[in-house]
């Protein structure tokens, strides 16, 4: 999941970012609204935590400017402001969800995956397969030809990319802005070091590969003859 946090304190930004990471979740952080609108303007992603109270453009405004784009990427509205109304009109500018602030990570978490599960309901297919291969978006499982295969966050988010591109070489850069933080230094081994073990997981014990490398361009899933 890729997450963008719109919130003008340096350090909760911080801090939210680097737990949502530890969670498995890539995150980029913008630091004003109008930072934050061109950001989600120019990327896709799957959720969106928005402050309400931003410099050069509050957080309802973005939201506002966003679906007025027809933009539908779910929300968080972020706020210290907790009365009914305050959040009856967060989420009637068009926010998908509001927490107050101070908040308990385990809570936004829950609330941030929820929203993105949501996304993925409505806008992608719940199962991806290839060949035998197949990956439970919901129930978050991985199976090979009917046996279960353990796989940790970003090894299921790396394979989940993949699959979403079946059959399409995916390029370092790629995997490096949706899989990862894209502030990485491309010239990082954390790619080559997570192939390698995804591939002990999904390829060693079966007869026929399914990751391959593309020398030069990338990596690409794909069963034979596909």
């Amino acid at each position: 999941m890729k997450v963008l946090i719109v919130e003008d304190d340096a350090d909760a930004a911080s801090y939210l970012a680097r737990a949502l990471n530890e969670a498995g979740h890539a995150c980029d952080v913008a630091g004003d609204g109008e930072t934050g609108l061109e950001m989600a303007l120019a990327t896709e992603y799957d959720v969106l935590v928005v402050d309400r109270m931003l410099p050069r453009r509050d957080g309802l405004s973005l939201i506002e400017t966003l679906r007025a784009k027809d933009r539908h990427v779910p929300i968080l509205v972020l706020s210290a402001l907790s009365q009914v109304d305050d959040r009856v009109k967060g989420l009637r500018s068009g926010g998908d969800d509001y927490l107050t602030k101070p908040y308990a990570f385990t809570e936004l978490l829950a609330r941030v995956e929820a929203l993105a599960r949501r996304k993925q309901t409505a806008e992608f297919e719940a199962i991806y397969r290839v060949g035998d291969l197949e990956l439970d978006r919901l129930s978050h499982t991985v199976s090979r030809a009917g046996q279960p295969i353990v796989l940790q966050p970003r090894e299921f988010r790396l394979l989940e990319y993949l699959m979403r591109h079946a059959g399409q070489v995916v390029t370092r850069t790629m995997l490096l802005e949706n899989v990862w933080d894209y502030h990485f230094d491309p010239q990082t081994n954390v790619i080559d070091v997570h192939i390698s073990r995804l591939r002990g997981k999904i390829d060693k014990m079966f007869d026929r590969p399914l990751v391959h490398t593309v020398r030069g361009a990338g990596y690409v899933i794909r069963a034979d003859g596909e």
